[in-house]
C-alpha cells in the first residue's frame, strides 16, 4: 500500500517515518528544497508539555482587546475583510468558556506526553543530534498575580500526569544561574523538569535523511496544485515540478501535513477545516564568546516569549499574528523580541549576528489539532498543531500511522472520523 504526504515538515516527516516502519511504501511532496524549512525551520526549540494550556481560555479575551492596537503586543489581531479569520475567531470565543477550555488541556497533555516519549524513543533508537537539552523549562514570572494564577493551573495540569512544579526565585536561580541577574524584579517561576528543549529544523532533516535511507521517496521542488477525487475517494495529487513540468502523483491513500495551507487545498472537496494561519516570529543570535546566555529554556510569561539555547545559539520566540497567510517581516516585532531578550540577560549574544524568521503556525481555535480520517475513504489529517507542532509532532506521526494501518493509537485523544 503506497501513501502520498504531502508536505514535509514535522508532521509529515514524522509521520513518513512510522508508515515506513510500518511496511508502507511512503512518497512525501513539498515546495521547498528540502524538509523543514517553513513553519518547522526556526520555531522557539521547546517540546514544552507543561504549556499545553489553549490560547483560547476564560482570561482570553480581556487580552486580546487589550493588545488590540498594540504591534508589539504578544498576540495581535489584525481584522481583514476575511469571512474565515471572523469565523476563526468567533469559533476562538466558544473554545475560550471553562468547560471547553478545560477539556482541550486534557486533549493536549495527553498528546504532548505520547510525543515526548515518541521523540525519546527516537533519539535513541537513531541516534539524532539536533542541539538536544534535558534540563526542562522555567516558566517565569514578573508579578505576584501572574504567579499564584500559574500555581493554581500546575496543580491542574499534574491532575493529568503533566509535571509543573512552582518554586520561589532562589530556587529558579539555582537551576539556571543565568536569571541572578534579574534580582528581585523576578518573582518566582514554574518548573517542568520533563519537558526539554531542541532545533526542530536539524531534528526533522536527519530523519527525512535516516527515512529517504529507509526507502521513502521525497520528491522536493514539487509545488501541489490540486487534489483530484472521484467515487468519493482521492484518485491523485496534482503537481508541477521545478521545471514547469506537470505531473500526477497517485497513491491508495493521501496524508494532508501542509500546516496552514491545508485548508486551502481542501476547500475545493468541500472539506472545511477550522485552521488559520497564526504568524510567529523568532530571533537567533550567537552566545559564543559571550556570557550569561541561560542554558535551561526559558519562558517569559510577561511577554509571552521564550528562550532557548541550541548549542552556541540562543533562540527567541514569540508572538502571534492573526493576519492571514502575510509572510512579511514587520520590524517592529522583530526588534521587540531582541529588546526584551536583552534587558533581562545583558551582553549575552551578538546581536550583529541576529538572524530574525517569521511562519505560519496552522492554529485551531481551541489548539486541538486535526489528526484521522476525512469523510473521503483514503484522505487522512495531521495538521493544525499551532504552537505545538513541535512538541506534538513525533507523536502525531506516530498516531496517524496507526491509524492508517487499521490501528488505534495507544492514545487518549479526539482524532476525527474514527
Amino acid at each position: 500500500m503506497k501513501v502520498v504526504i504531502l508536505g514535509a515538515g514535522i508532521t509529515g516527516v514524522s509521520s513518513a517515518w512510522f508508515l515506513r516502519e510500518a511496511g508502507f511504501d511512503v512518497t512525501v511532496i513539498d515546495r521547498q528544497p528540502e524538509a523543514a524549512l517553513e513553519t518547522s525551520f526556526a520555531n522557539g526549540g521547546q517540546i514544552s508539555v507543561s504549556q499545553s494550556e489553549p490560547w483560547a481560555n476564560p482570561d482570553a479575551p480581556m487580552k486580546v482587546l487589550k493588545w488590540l492596537w498594540h504591534d508589539d503586543s504578544p498576540l495581535l489581531f489584525r481584522p481583514r475583510f476575511d469571512a474565515k479569520q471572523w469565523a476563526w475567531g468567533m469559533r476562538f470565543l466558544r473554545e475560550c468558556l471553562p468547560g471547553r477550555s478545560e477539556q482541550n488541556i486534557v486533549q493536549l497533555v495527553n498528546l504532548g506526553l505520547y510525543s515526548r516519549s515518541t521523540l525519546k524513543a527516537l533519539r535513541e533508537s537513531t541516534g539524532i543530534q539536533y542541539d538536544h537539552l534535558s534540563r526542562g523549562i522555567l516558566q517565569i514570572f514578573f508579578d505576584q498575580q501572574s504567579f499564584d494564577a500559574a500555581t493554581e493551573a500546575s496543580a491542574l495540569m499534574r491532575r493529568y500526569n503533566c509535571v509543573r512544579e512552582a518554586i520561589p526565585r532562589e530556587r529558579a536561580v539555582e537551576l539556571e544561574p543565568a536569571l541572578a541577574v534579574l534580582g528581585s524584579r523576578l518573582t518566582g517561576a514554574i518548573w517542568a523538569e520533563d519537558d526539554e528543549s531542541g532545533d526542530a529544523r536539524l531534528f526533522t532533516q536527519q530523519l527525512a535523511t535516516l527515512a529517504a535511507e529507509r526507502g521513502v521517496e521525497f520528491r522536493y521542488n514539487t509545488c501541489i496544485r490540486a487534489l483530484e477525487a472521484e467515487g468519493g475517494k482521492i484518485t491523485g495529487v496534482r503537481a508541477c515540478s521545478s521545471d514547469g513540468r506537470p505531473t500526477t502523483i497517485q497513491g491508495d491513500a493521501y496524508l494532508i501535513c501542509l500546516g496552514s495551507y491545508s485548508p486551502q487545498l481542501l476547500a475545493p472537496l468541500g472539506v472545511y477545516l477550522p485552521v488559520y494561519p497564526t504568524k510567529g516570529y523568532s530571533a537567533t543570535m550567537l552566545t559564543e564568546g559571550f556570557e550569561g546566555a541561560p542554558t535551561v529554556s526559558i519562558t517569559d510569561d510577561a511577554m509571552k516569549m521564550v528562550y532557548t539555547r541550541l548549542g552556541n545559539r540562543i533562540r527567541i520566540a514569540g508572538t502571534a499574528e492573526l493576519d492571514g497567510y502575510n509572510t512579511e517581516l514587520n520590524e517592529v516585532r522583530c526588534e521587540a523580541l531582541i529588546r526584551r531578550y536583552f534587558s533581562l540577560f545583558p551582553n549575552s549574544a551578538d546581536p550583529n549576528s541576529v538572524q530574525y524568521w517569521t511562519g505560519l503556525r496552522p492554529s485551531t481555535p481551541s489548539n486541538v489539532p486535526i489528526i484521522g480520517r476525512s469523510r473521503l475513504s483514503n484522505l487522512y489529517f495531521n495538521t493544525g498543531h499551532g504552537t505545538l507542532g513541535w512538541t506534538e509532532g513525533p507523536g502525531s506521526g506516530r498516531a496517524i500511522a496507526e491509524i492508517i494501518a487499521g490501528r488505534k493509537p495507544e492514545l487518549e485523544f479526539g482524532f476525527v472520523g474514527t
